[in-house]
C-alpha cells in the first residue's frame, strides 16, 4: 500500500493559482489512474481530477478550464495546477489511486468508493 504526500496548499485571493503536488512512485502506463479531491468544511469529499494511465485526463465540471491533472513520470509526481481560484475551491486537498469516472453526456462525476492510499492532504484556502 502506498500513501501519497501531497504538497502545495496555501492561502491565495481570488483569481490567484496554485500548483499542487503528490507523490506517485507507483503510478506507471499501465497503472490505473490517480485523482486528486477536495473536502470543504462541512461537505462530503468530492472528486476534483483525474489521470489514467494511458495520458486521458478527466476533469470535474466545476473546474472545468480552470484545473488542469498531469503526470510527471521521471518525479513520480502526479501535479494539480489551479488558476482562476475561487473562494469555493477552498477544502483539504487530497490524492488517491483507483478513481472511477462517469460521463452523463455533460460532465464527469467520480466514485471514491473505491479509491485507495489516501494522502493525508494539502489545506488550499482562497479568501474573496
Amino acid at each position: 500500500q502506498e500513501q501519497r504526500v501531497e504538497s502545495g496548499g496555501d492561502s491565495v485571493q481570488a483569481g490567484g493559482s496554485l500548483r499542487l503536488s503528490c507523490t506517485a512512485p507507483d503510478f506507471t502506463p499501465s497503472s490505473s489512474s490517480l485523482g486528486w479531491f477536495r473536502q470543504a468544511p462541512g461537505k462530503e469529499r468530492e472528486g476534483v481530477a483525474a489521470i489514467y494511465g494511458d495520458g486521458h485526463t478527466r476533469v470535474g465540471d466545476s473546474v472545468k478550464g480552470r484545473f488542469t491533472i498531469s503526470h510527471d513520470s521521471a518525479k513520480k509526481m502526479v501535479y494539480l495546477q489551479m488558476n482562476s481560484l475561487k473562494p469555493e475551491d477552498t477544502g483539504m486537498y487530497y490524492c488517491g489511486a483507483e478513481v472511477h469516472a462517469q460521463y452523463d453526456g455533460s460532465k464527469w462525476s467520480f466514485d471514491l468508493s473505491a479509491v485507495r492510499d489516501w494522502g493525508q492532504g494539502t489545506q488550499v484556502t482562497v479568501s474573496a
